[in-house]
């Protein structure tokens, strides 16, 4: 499966989430607010696509409507708090993941 993580920054949860994925799936990540925003390749790339919080789902909504409309968004619903490669981050991204890839 091809999963593109998506988060404010791509500097800390998707990133984070792309290594952890990476033995099982072909991941890639992209931020939302940083220098190199994600694009609609990205987006037309990806099976699934994984935000880290609901306002992300939304700006994506806003930005490529065509896009997102033909794709599987999925939400984890984890803050922006944590560092790249937390261990506390790494802790909520395995679990809250592991629903979604049995799917």
């Amino acid at each position: 499966m091809k999963i593109l993580f998506i988060c404010n920054q791509n500097k800390h949860r998707s990133k984070t989430a792309e290594i952890l994925s990476r033995n099982q799936h072909e991941t890639r990540s992209a931020g939302l607010y940083n220098e190199t925003p994600v694009t609609p390749s990205q987006l037309e790339w990806a099976e699934l696509v994984i935000v880290m919080e609901e306002e992300q789902r939304m700006e994506l909504m806003k930005r490529f409507p065509k896009n997102v409309m033909q794709k599987r968004i999925v939400c984890l619903n984890i803050d922006d708090t944590y560092s790249y490669g937390q261990p506390a981050l790494i802790e909520q991204l395995q679990c809250k993941m592991d629903e979604y890839y049995c799917e």
